[in-house]
């Protein structure tokens, strides 16, 4: 198998395949023809700079075709991609180069700075730069089998240390399995995943599955507006449209929503959606936003499939083949049944037995599923899952922080936000100014979006009797 070979070289070569909307304004089509003698250019030029089989390379591009060329690069000659978001800070960096050892970096020539903040010392490739793959003779397609390494993702959880997922090539095409029933393009259509590079949700709804699908997939490099994001979704004629819960949120709030008759799909994930938004959403397009769940390890578990009926605040139903249950109240699944699982952490064994999410769970008599919290302390804030410890940490070494207690509160917008409560160092007093130093302190030190929203000061933290701090009690303070 080879998802370059199979899925792109094999598609139409007149078929559209990519838009590319640049942050600048420019507008570019590729055809599945284009795509495919570029990735198999930039192929060779990631082989002419020695990269091999199972050799790890980092990119750190935005939501541009660099690195979806990258990507597919990788997928032709067997190396295995770590795609990063932008958003991560010198520190978040330096842990991720640590701990997968890149061969080399392919970087988006804005964040070259942060990048040497960080301190590789590995070759870097810096893009946008056309020479590096236009005279360039093309790669051949590696023979793989299902199970050779091909992407790591990292993730965090509630020991504070991020750990890198490792897939396996079964992974990509794994995904027509959500592709079919949840995301739900046809051929011809033009896909929107709006989840910025990096993420795990990125590549696989970007461009794995529509292409998996016949469709194309329209890539924005630029941040969230929700005005011109309207905009574009009627200008450039999107069928199928997957965002973060936060960003249909905003837009049903502040964005003035209108009929899109090309628009046929509304798919989202990561956390469930109020009432409101869904009965915006359908009064101004005619469709319900059909919600889906996924694990970084896992990838899709669940979904509303396009004909199936939407039920508000559920998550779906198991994917077809997959074998989930409610164990105790939380989400199990057989991993032999999970064509998307992760192969292991890395530096770690393979998993075994059963899969247990972490995820506390219902289940309604007709099989829907719906999410009621975690059974750790990871905090789950517009999509993003944020682990408390990093952002103590981060707290702990300001100076005036003697301890902090990070945990999640309420938001009409993010669903939660990071709220902390510090105790200061002798010599500091609580002020309002001191609250935005400490935010600010943190954005620094790891991605802005786990920074606290909230700050409030406390003369002491509540604990357990061996000396653990009490986050139940400081949450239910907050409700």
């Amino acid at each position: 198998m080879n998802f370059s070979r199979d899925v792109v070289d094999g598609a139409p070569p007149e078929r559209l395949a990519l838009v590319e909307l640049a942050r600048r304004g420019e507008r570019r089509e590729w055809t599945f023809g284009e795509l495919a003698d570029a990735a198999a250019r930039m192929a060779g030029a990631l082989a002419a700079r020695g990269v091999r089989r199972g050799d790890v390379v980092l990119t750190l591009i935005g939501n541009r075709p660099e690195w979806v060329l990258t990507m597919l690069a990788c997928f032709r000659i067997g190396a295995v991609v770590l795609p990063c978001t932008e958003q991560l800070r010198a520190k978040d960096l330096r842990l991720r180069l640590d701990v997968a050892q890149p061969f080399l970096i392919v970087c988006d020539e804005r964040n070259l700075a942060v990048l040497e903040e960080a301190g590789s010392s590995c070759p870097v490739v810096a893009v946008p730069d056309d020479a590096l793959w236009r005279d360039i003779q093309p790669a051949p397609a590696a023979e793989l089998d299902p199970r050779d390494p091909c992407l790591l993702t990292l993730t965090s959880g509630t020991a504070g240390e991020p750990k890198a997922v490792l897939h396996a090539q079964r992974y990509l095409t794994g995904q027509h399995v959500q592709a079919e029933h949840w995301l739900g393009p046809q051929p011809g259509d033009l896909v929107w995943c709006t989840a910025a590079s990096g993420w795990s949700k990125s590549a696989r709804n970007t461009f794995i599955a529509p292409w998996i699908r016949g469709a194309a997939a329209l890539m924005h490099d630029a941040r969230f507006d929700p005005h011109e994001r309207l905009e574009l979704l009627a200008r450039e004629r999107v069928t199928v449209l997957c965002m973060a819960p936060t960003e249909y949120r905003v837009m049903a709030k502040r964005a003035n929503l209108h009929p899109l008759p090309t628009l046929r799909g509304l798919v989202a994930a990561g956390e469930a959606l109020n009432p409101e938004v869904l009965r915006a959403w359908h009064e101004a397009t005619g469709l319900l936003i059909r919600d889906g769940y996924g694990q970084t390890e896992t990838g899709q578990l669940t979904g509303t499939a396009p004909d199936a009926e939407v039920r508000p605040g559920s998550m779906g139903r198991p994917l077809p083949g997959v074998r989930l249950l409610v164990d105790d109240g939380e989400l199990v699944a057989d991993p032999a049944s999970v064509p998307t699982f992760f192969l292991n952490y890395l530096g770690e064994p393979p998993p075994s037995g059963e899969w247990r999410t972490g995820d506390r769970v219902t289940q309604d008599d007709d099989g829907y599923l719906y999410f009621e919290g975690r059974t750790d302390d990871v905090i789950i804030s517009a999509g993003y899952r944020i682990g408390p410890i990093e952002v103590e940490s981060a707290l702990i070494e300001h100076p005036a922080v003697a301890e902090a207690a990070v945990f999640p509160a309420p938001d009409d917008e993010r669903g939660s936000v990071v709220r902390a409560v510090v105790v200061l160092r002798d010599g500091y007093a609580p002020s309002q100014q001191l609250a935005a130093e400490l935010q600010d302190h943190v954005k620094a030190q790891t991605a802005p979006y786990k920074y606290p929203r909230i700050v409030d000061f406390a003369a002491e933290l509540p604990k357990t009797t061996s000396g653990k701090i009490r986050r139940a009690a400081l949450r239910g303070d907050s409700t």
